[in-house]
């Protein structure tokens, strides 16, 4: 029996996709939670087939709990949702070993072709995110997008920062003290070579 787990710290979207998932797969065993450590918590104590997870949850992001899981079962496939923009996202997850990227505006129509390409070992990216994959081969540093320049956890940051987030609003959810998403911030204006957060908004 195929065995699923769902994180998402939306229920509705846990319980639409649990839906979906059950016309096409009846006697599925399939699982949620609302966040990393309650996904985590449920790895831990069981044997999945995949992971299916949204990239932007409250406390540690989709993408920290992929490192996680990657570090612990490296052959578990995890297929990584977002409402953010395949440019700015999808090539960062397909390098951090996710198999699989999925704009939740395409949920409905590709998450059925998407689990079926996983579990089959596949990777599951859209015509556009392969040729974004295919163009970043040998591409140089200095020719990524500036967003490409950041560490996973200044990714993080900056996501926030640009969401209208403050300093103590990005510390609270990622439980890091406020001088060092201080530090991360700095960073981030000097990768990217901007002078503000409202450059960040902009960009």
């Amino acid at each position: 029996m195929m065995r699923i787990l769902i994180a998402d710290d939306h229920a509705v979207v846990r319980k639409g996709l649990k839906q979906i998932i059950r016309e096409e797969y009846p006697t599925a065993e399939l699982a949620g939670a609302k966040d990393a450590e309650e996904l985590m918590s449920k790895l831990f104590g069981a044997e999945w087939d995949m992971v299916i997870c949204d990239l932007n949850m409250p406390g540690r992001s989709g993408l920290d709990a992929l490192h996680q899981i990657k570090q612990s079962y490296p052959n578990l496939p995890v297929l990584i949702m977002s409402m953010y923009p395949e440019d700015q996202y999808a090539l960062r997850v397909i390098r951090a070993g996710a198999s699989g990227y999925l704009g939740k505006d395409n949920v409905h129509e590709d998450i059925i072709k998407a689990i079926r390409a996983v579990l089959l070992g596949k990777k599951f990216i859209t015509p556009a995110v392969a040729e974004k994959l295919a163009e970043a081969i040998g591409t140089n540093t200095e020719e990524l997008n500036l967003h490409d320049k950041l560490s996973d956890r200044e990714f993080d940051v900056f996501k926030l920062i640009a969401g209208g987030a403050n300093v103590s609003d990005i510390a609270d959810q990622l439980s890091l003290s406020v001088t060092t998403v201080s530090t991360y911030r700095a960073r981030i204006l000097e990768k990217m070579n901007m002078k503000s957060n409202a450059d960040l908004t902009r960009y």
